[in-house]
This record gives structure tokens, sequence and C-alpha cells, in this order.
């Protein structure tokens, strides 16, 4: 069995909201159906990144983390390093970066998905990240603890969210916070 039939799977039924998003699925299949490393980051064209979008059971707050590296409020979320089962990197990357014990997938189907370049670092050469990403809920009383990735870890309003200068991406999940059934 090819690992990379699940993620595929997953992007062929997934549909984008946004041309942006449209095009970051048409550069993932691309990517995945032509890279069988896809889920390792020693590919250094790029590779496969799963993210979690984290918001409490009414939908009114999200959990962010403020990235070191990237010095800006983000999702939880990281490489794969050769995991294919990217739902599980997802809960992965959450727990480590957020410390949220409650956090529960909503849905096996991708939350968003997002292509885009991460800058040269440490003698690492700019390459794509293909950030797909999953919906999940949990309680905003229980208090996130900040990992050695993060500055900060906090549950926002989606209005104090809209605030922070969020990037494009992040900013359409929290617009589609708002339609979430």
């Amino acid at each position: 069995m090819d690992k990379r039939n699940d993620i595929l799977i997953k992007l062929d039924n997934y549909n984008p909201e946004s041309l942006e998003e449209q095009g970051s699925k048409i550069l993932m299949l691309d990517f995945i159906e032509n890279n069988k490393d896809c889920f390792m980051r020693e590919n250094l064209e790029g590779h496969v990144t799963a993210s979690s979008w984290i918001v409490n059971p009414d939908r009114t707050k999200v959990c962010l983390v403020h990235h070191k590296k990237l010095k800006r409020w983000v999702q939880a979320g990281g490489h794969c390093d050769g995991e294919f089962r990217t739902k599980l990197v997802a809960q992965k990357e959450l727990e480590e970066e957020t410390g949220l014990k409650t956090a529960e997938l909503v849905s096996d189907k991708l939350f968003d998905v997002d292509a885009h370049v991460i800058p040269e670092h440490k003698g690492v050469p700019e390459h794509i990240h293909y950030d797909v990403r999953f919906l999940f809920e949990a309680d905003e009383n229980e208090k996130p603890v900040i990992s050695d990735e993060s500055n900060d870890v906090q549950w926002f309003t989606l209005e104090e969210a809209a605030k922070l200068g969020l990037d494009e991406s992040v900013l359409r999940m929290l617009e589609k916070t708002y339609t979430i059934q």
C-alpha cells in the first residue's frame, strides 16, 4: 500500500472555499503524487505538514500559538517526519504545542489546506510546506501550556483573533469558524 493514498483521497474529496485554497490543493496533489518522500523533512523542495485549528465547543474562541521562529500567531502544527497519518500528526503537534488534553478531532475531513513558502533558516534552504489542517474542539477553560517552540499560547475570541495581524491563511480559517456546523 502506498502511504500517500490516504492524504490523496482526503485532498481529492476536499472542496476548497477560495481560489487560494484551490491553488494550494492543486499544488499539493501534484507534489504528493510526484514525491514518494513527501512526508519527510529531508525533502528540501518541500514536505507535507499537518496542523490543528482548535475551537471551543460553541465556536466563539480559538487557541493560537505565538511561534518563536515565525514571530507571529499561528495554529498549532508541524512536520510529519515520515508519519503519513496526518490527523495523528496534527493531534501530536496540538498536544506538544498547547498542552491541551481535552482536544478532540471534530472530523476526519480536511478543514483547510495551504501551500506556503518557508524562508531559509539556519542552513535549511527555502522550501514549501504543504499544510493540511484538521478541526479540533477543546474546552476553553483548560489553560494551554507554552512549549519550547512558542513565545505564548492563548485562547482568543474570534473578534480578538481578527485583530492580531494574522496571515491570510489563518484569517481564512478564522472566517470559516463563523460558519462551522
